[in-house]
């Protein structure tokens, strides 16, 4: 059986697809093998910015695969999906890099819920995303514990409690993708994306999205305490790093900055 997971180096750049004809639909030894590939990006130091997408055109993912979910039922939401969730990165201990989501197509059930896990998504024109669980039989977990965070409280229960599906364009307006473009263009912008993030120092990305994870539910005043303490490990290690010397340097020498992660 070929490997339903093609990845790709791009300088710094990790291109990963999911490519499993016809829908790209998610089983567990898939998503096995994505948390596999997002641990190898997670580990090597020369990688910045993973980019995740979809085989072919027409689905990003179908979501949880109906024939695996057929023999399972709803005991398949507390398998074990590997070491990072389903989809290999949302629960992916010790990921401090960004992952995109390119979204070439339709994003379905737990494919859309891999899409509100990424730090940045660029989608097609054509694509469309919506969680079809209610209709199954069963409810969303990911979408259930995301969209009300980030959606007013109506539009979440429609796409939540019927499936509302959402256009790209749509999705876009409500804050879910950062970019919609020509399906032909999809990843070019997405490594556009990606090569921007490059040209930041890695240490201060890796802070600023640990910092983000770890005071979600935190006052303002407690995460200035928190950073005076040294609570945020990222953003400490960051604050006393060459790099942060680098940066200032390079720009009063008016040069690019050489980034050592260290």
């Amino acid at each position: 059986m070929s490997d339903p997971v093609k990845t790709h180096r791009n300088g710094a750049i990790f291109e990963i697809t999911l490519d499993r004809p016809k829908a790209n639909a998610i089983d567990v030894t898939s998503s096995h093998r994505l948390g596999e590939v997002f641990a190898q990006f997670r580990d090597d130091p020369t990688l910045r910015v993973a980019i995740l997408t979809g085989g072919g055109s027409k689905f990003f993912s179908a979501g949880w695969d109906l024939n695996e979910a057929a023999e399972v039922g709803g005991s398949g939401f507390a398998g074990d999906y590997g070491q990072g969730g389903v989809f290999g990165f949302p629960e992916l201990p010790g990921l401090e890099k960004p992952v995109i989501c390119a979204v070439n197509g339709y994003a379905i059930g737990s494919g859309f819920e891999a899409m509100l896990g990424a730090d940045l998504v660029v989608a097609s024109e054509t694509a469309q995303m919506w969680l079809p669980e209610t209709q199954l039989g069963f409810a969303p977990d990911v979408g259930t514990f995301r969209l009300p965070k980030v959606l007013p409280p109506v539009i979440a229960n429609e796409i939540l409690y019927a499936g509302r599906r959402l256009s790209a364009a749509e999705a876009a307006g409500l804050g879910l993708i950062n970019r919609v473009v020509p399906a032909d263009a999809l990843m070019d912008a997405a490594r556009d994306m990606a090569a921007t993030i490059v040209r930041s120092a890695p240490l201060a990305v890796a802070a600023v999205k640990q910092t983000i994870r770890m005071q979600a539910n935190m006052t303002v005043a407690q995460c200035y305490a928190a950073v005076r303490n040294g609570d945020f490990p990222m953003f400490a290690r960051m604050m006393e790093s060459a790099d942060a010397l680098e940066g200032p340097n390079a720009a009063i020498q008016g040069r690019e900055p050489v980034w050592k992660g260290k």
